[in-house]
């Protein structure tokens, strides 16, 4: 039984815009939000980069003093949500029967890093007394059900860079089951550039490079991070919150709700293999998008459009696209395929569901956005994979990847109408 759940608010905020229009006409305009990290201008020895928000403003609800005790995650997710509410046109939400579920991967570690830091040099006064508030990965949710009085289900999920679309599905299912008539799903991650100076630099970036994870030998920022490109050398960390209002089709209904698509399926599979390296042969990846799929009662060859997870990574991409190869087979040509990770950077736990946010950006304007940065595709590759251009196109039923550390690969199927 597919979930048949509607998607009726959409809000985004993220390294190249705070609305999916303007994330989506970034993206066709070829825009990045790639740049050197600081601690390494001027290095002739090595390159790293990262795609941090630099222009966010916080919602109005959010106060001076409310501030103080939110982390850069949270303030993303809680002004995602405050669009997506008003994209929705819900004015009321009932206390019991609302749900909030959000995903997020490495929630307050900068705070940690930088309170840390501060510590160290200037002793235990310089502790920060709302760390603890600040960090939790539940406070996006919590500060959110706190936001606006909601006494339903407050669910955080960590995925790793599968959290949000696991996010969004279990935020389905608990819609589709009927425990609540409206849920607000998505993921989030921050404070990527939280408290960095010209000493403090977290150990968190020098760890994902000394780990492989990044593009030290890329001189070229627009060239940091190529989805699917012979070329690749690694991802590019950023940040951001995609997050959804959901509705039973019979809440919707009786309000009169505009409905974006319908969450039809959700899969979700454990690679069991290694903590960060895909097994090879894309079976698991396979899966979790077969799973979805299947729930959604569709056979692959009915997906018009996949949001790739695509990071960029040389073993990565490889696996990705043996699964989608397999699992399309002869229908792989007529998939339209693309991934914003190579102009936006990698929203880590909030990935899916910025992807998500771009892929009905597109539905609705009847376009696939870009690969950005991407121009020598791999040659195993057998899908229509989306270059230079957006691509004009009808789309009927979508999906979207996410692929996690760990092994957390989950997937999300969406359909134009309702069953």
């Amino acid at each position: 039984m597919s979930l048949d759940v509607a998607i009726t608010g959409i809000g985004v905020v993220s390294a190249l815009g705070h609305a999916p229009r303007d994330l989506f006409d970034r993206l066709v305009a070829g825009d990045s939000a790639l740049q050197e990290t600081p601690w390494t201008r001027g290095d002739p020895e090595r390159f790293e980069y990262w795609a941090p928000i630099a222009d966010f403003v916080p919602p109005s609800w959010m106060d001076a003093r409310k501030l103080e005790g939110i982390d850069p995650f949270a303030r993303h997710a809680g002004a995602a949500v405050t669009s997506a509410l008003a994209d929705s046109g819900l004015t009321a939400l009932d206390d019991r029967r609302t749900a909030v579920v959000v995903g997020t991967s490495k929630n307050g570690t900068q705070t940690m890093e930088r309170v840390q830091y501060d510590v160290d040099r200037l002793g235990r006064a310089a502790a920060d007394p709302k760390m603890m508030i600040k960090v939790w990965p539940n406070m996006a949710a919590a500060q959110i059900a706190m936001r606006w009085k909601l006494h339903g289900p407050c669910l955080t999920i960590t995925t790793a860079c599968a959290s949000s679309l696991d996010a969004i599905g279990l935020g389905a299912r608990l819609v589709a089951s009927g425990q609540v008539d409206v849920a607000l799903v998505g993921g989030t991650e921050g404070g990527l550039a939280y408290g960095v100076d010209g000493e403090f630099v977290p150990a968190s970036g020098y760890a994902r490079y000394s780990y492989g994870m990044g593009s030290a030998r890329v001189t070229d920022h627009r060239k940091a991070c190529q989805p699917f490109d012979v070329h690749r050398a690694g991802m590019v960390m950023g940040e951001g919150s995609g997050m959804f209002v959901l509705e039973s089709a019979a809440h919707a209904r009786a309000r009169g709700a505009r409905v974006h698509a319908w969450i039809q399926g959700w899969g979700t599979a454990s690679e069991a293999y290694h903590p960060s390296t895909p097994d090879p042969s894309g079976e698991w990846e396979r899966l979790a998008m077969s799973l979805a799929i299947e729930e959604a009662r569709i056979a692959p060859g009915d997906v018009d459009v996949l949001v790739a997870h695509a990071t960029g990574t040389p073993k990565g991409d490889v696996a990705e696209i043996r699964a989608v190869n397999d699992l399309f087979g002869a229908h792989a040509p007529e998939l339209s395929v693309t991934s914003p990770k190579g102009t936006l950077g990698h929203p880590a736990g909030g990935a899916g569901a910025i992807g998500l946010a771009i892929l009905l950006e597109g539905f609705r304007r009847g376009q696939v956005a870009p690969t950005g940065a991407t121009t020598d595709p791999e040659p195993e590759i057998r899908f229509d994979l989306v270059l230079g251009e957006p691509r004009k196109r009808s789309m009927e039923w979508m999906q979207v990847n996410a692929f996690g550390f760990g092994g957390q690969n989950a997937s999300l199927v969406v359909s134009a109408g309702q069953r």
